[in-house]
């Protein structure tokens, strides 16, 4: 996992975790990265130092770590992980052959773009999750 200073066009400033530098550029291409506080797609890279640790005992979470653990306690405790079925639930819900419930589970990049193209609203999550089931 990588965490970025991201920028959108309207000078908004803002982090968000990837699980890569390559998956970041693909969301971004896609765009499937938008800025939290206007929700612009045009999203890039700020310059940013790398974090460097002068210790060796080991720091209290930062305020974001934080917030990204209660947001993956939430997930996990109000959605169902249907792992490699998402897209086909997710369809199958938006179309009203399934009954609609909070889910989270896997889909390649061009799957998730299909979805959000077709108007089905998903987003990517910024932790890797668990693979449970509720």
């Amino acid at each position: 996992m990588i965490r970025f200073h991201l920028k959108c066009d309207h000078d908004h400033s803002f982090e968000s975790w990837f699980q890569s530098g390559d998956a970041f550029d693909k969301l971004a291409r896609a765009g499937m990265v938008t800025c939290a506080t206007c929700g612009s797609a045009k999203v890039t890279k700020s310059i940013m130092a790398p974090a460097v640790s002068t210790s060796s005992q080991v720091a209290s979470p930062k305020p974001l770590d934080a917030a990204l653990a209660k947001m993956r306690a939430a997930v996990e405790k109000n959605a169902a992980y249907v792992g490699g079925s998402f897209v086909k639930q997710a369809r199958d819900m938006h179309d009203g052959v399934i009954p609609e419930r909070p889910i989270y589970g896997e889909a390649r990049l061009d799957e998730a773009k299909k979805l959000v193209d077709d108007g089905i609203p998903v987003m990517p999550l910024p932790f890797i999750p668990s693979k449970k089931t509720n």
